[in-house]
């Protein structure tokens, strides 16, 4: 307000983003609560692409780069260009650097170079692992049900009902319980923590295929680290890995060849992680169900065999799509922020091995 005194000990918070990402991501009360404790100003970048990864454009990176000079803590997201080296060594008074959704790799920021000056990254993309993790359990579900076959039926005017007494009319129609069975978890980041604690009341076994969680977790979550053909020789199968260079196709024909028949394979990860065609082989045997929330490619193409397979539920790429999780990004963002200036250390840290364990693997 005009007329206030400064105050030299307050931190400067600034927003980088595209305006749309901004009323889209940022609640006001989240906005209210930071204000509290530091100044907070905004920046809008009207790019042509406000989603996605940071496109290089000269101009806009200036901007940014006078926009930061009178920073204490930088927050970018989709629209803003990326944080480079140059960019922060501009930026004397910058000490932490937030994006919002950088899929935990570090997207718009030079997370080495941060670190390497003494900047705190923080990224807390996981604000959308909540409700990716209850459609994992959704499609779980769905899959045991065998759902999408039944819809496909009940859409082309069969008339649809499972007598219970036939036992092949029953299994046609799936007839299996989510409780009991053995799941199956490929990687085991922020949304397989929250799957595992949405399946504790079905009694399930957990089986994780992880290289990099920390084997404390097994302990603490309840679940049994083993070889990647183990998860895939569960009742239940989840693909839960980031896509990097490492995981692209990981997922081909001979790791298909281990789901067991009447198994239920769910993907909430990406759709470059699994084969496309290798999969589309695979459920043409018809004895495994496929629930797919991501597809390669994106969009899926209309003369796709996987809109025609019986055996297979699709939905397209909503996962995390939720008003509560996008605004969940910038309510954790402030929640790190709030710690780092009482001095306190942030629990979304990126570090240099961080994004760097993401290109190679899960």
């Amino acid at each position: 307000m005009p007329g206030e005194e400064a105050h030299p000990d307050r931190w400067v918070v600034g927003v980088a983003a595209h305006p749309a990402i901004r009323r889209r991501y940022l609640a006001p009360a989240d906005i209210d609560r930071l204000r509290k404790v530091a100044d907070v100003v905004f920046e809008d970048f009207e790019s042509s692409a406000p989603f996605g990864e940071a496109v290089f454009d000269q101009k806009m990176s200036d901007r940014l780069a006078d926009f930061t000079t009178r920073l204490d803590a930088l927050v970018v997201c989709h629209g803003a260009p990326r944080v480079t080296a140059e960019l922060l060594d501009g930026a004397p008074r910058l000490r932490f650097v937030g994006e919002l959704e950088g899929d935990r790799r570090g997207g718009r920021v030079d997370v080495e170079a941060a670190v390497s000056r003494g900047v705190t990254v923080v990224d807390t993309t996981h604000g959308s692992s909540l409700p990716v993790a209850e459609w994992a359990l959704a499609l779980m579900i769905l899959g045991l049900r065998d759902a999408g076959r039944l819809f496909r039926r009940l859409i082309a005017g069969e008339a649809v009902f499972a007598d219970p007494g036939d036992r092949e009319a029953s299994r046609s129609y799936g007839d299996c319980e989510l409780s009991g069975r053995r799941v199956g978890m490929i990687g085991f980041g922020h949304i397989a923590w929250r799957l595992t604690e949405l399946l504790r009341p079905f009694d399930s076994e957990i089986l994780a295929y992880d290289l990099y969680a920390p084997r404390e977790m097994a302990e603490l979550a309840g679940v049994t680290f083993t070889r990647l053909e183990s998860v895939l020789a569960c009742d239940v199968v989840c693909c839960l890995v980031p896509l990097t260079p490492r995981t692209e196709g990981m997922i081909g024909r001979s790791e298909l060849a281990y789901l067991r028949p009447g198994a239920v394979f769910v993907n909430v990860s990406r759709g470059k992680v699994v084969d496309s065609g290798a999969l589309v082989e695979r459920l043409r045997a018809g004895d495994v169900v496929a629930c797919l929330d991501v597809l390669d490619p994106e969009p899926i193409p209309q003369e796709s065999a996987l809109r025609l397979l019986p055996n297979v539920f699709l939905s397209p790429h909503i996962g995390g799509v939720t008003g509560e999780s996008r605004r969940r990004f910038f309510a954790l963002m402030v929640d790190d922020l709030l710690r780092a200036i009482a001095g306190h250390e942030p629990r979304s840290l990126l570090d240099p091995v961080t994004p760097r364990r993401r290109i190679e693997g899960c």
